[in-house]
């Protein structure tokens, strides 16, 4: 039984056993061929080229795939770099107007309190003996 024989995907995967000199890892990319080109497609490759062109090709595959997928992570590295300087760019340009917003509105924005007033209270409490005196009432003197 051939890959071509029946479009059904499970005779694709029943031909496992034709191909048994292709590793696991060839055959699963095996298989992603076949989901991208289709079935029928790859089975007549498969039944055009002898073993040593088989192996080459789907090698060739792959390096496909890894290619394809390190161009895809290298953009994403990019656009990531390129928006974290974009956002740092932001920050400090947000930063800088709230400064100078600041700097305009100058004591505007603090809130002033007014001066507390502070009272000095003696603790003397005097005697009957010793009358308080602070020096300018003359009253008690003769």
């Amino acid at each position: 039984m051939n890959i071509g024989d029946d479009e059904d995907d499970q005779s694709f995967h029943a031909t496992r056993d034709g191909y048994s000199h292709l590793s696991d890892v060839e055959w699963d990319a095996v298989e992603r061929m076949g989901s991208t080109m289709g079935i029928h497609a790859v089975s007549v490759m498969l039944e055009a080229l002898n073993r040593d062109a088989q192996h080459a090709t789907i090698a060739k595959f792959i390096q496909n795939e890894l290619d394809a997928e390190r161009e895809k992570v290298a953009l994403l590295h990019q656009q990531g770099s390129q928006q974290a300087e974009l956002l740092r760019e932001q920050g400090a340009q947000q930063f800088e107007l709230l400064r100078q917003q600041q700097a305009a509105a100058g004591g505007s924005t603090r809130v002033h309190r007014p001066e507390t007033l502070k009272i000095h209270i003696s603790k003397y409490r005097g005697s009957k003996r010793t009358p308080f005196r602070d020096g300018s009432s003359n009253w008690m003197t003769p």
